[in-house]
């Protein structure tokens, strides 16, 4: 996906610009080394950056057979609306349309008001007919 000046690479970001995202976007600090650890975990990476400034990021984490979660899809306040997460979004299904399977889960969490966002990508909210709510625990 094109996103102009923007580029995008298929690698981590630092421990470092992932916890600043975290923060831009108020989802609080977390333990350095856990980030290290969650980051060096994940089966895929996307970053999209303006000159080196990490702008936006997400990954995927999981199994890496059965079941896949779309983890941190992050967009600095300050870009958002400019098509930074379609383009996150958009690396993600490639990458999945490669390696999940037939009968593989791919799920995630979206954050209040971007159920809509997550649906133009094929989730499928919960509760609904046949799936009850969606559950997580936070420690």
């Amino acid at each position: 996906m094109n996103l102009g000046k923007y580029i995008t690479t298929l690698e981590s970001p630092s421990v470092q610009a992932f916890l600043n995202l975290r923060n831009k976007v108020g989802w609080g600090e977390a333990d350095v080394e856990m980030a290290k650890m969650s980051l060096k975990n994940s089966l895929f990476h996307v970053v999209i950056r303006d000159k080196s400034q990490v702008i936006g990021m997400a990954r995927v984490v999981g199994d890496g057979f059965m079941y896949f979660y779309v983890q941190d899809v992050i967009v600095d306040p300050d870009y958002q609306k400019q098509g930074i997460g379609n383009g996150l979004m958009f690396e993600i299904e490639k990458y999945l349309s490669v390696v999940a399977k037939k009968g593989a889960t791919v799920a995630l969490l979206a954050a209040k008001g971007k159920e809509e966002f997550y649906a133009r990508f094929g989730y499928t909210e919960r509760p609904n007919d046949s799936l009850g709510n969606g559950m997580c625990k936070f420690i």
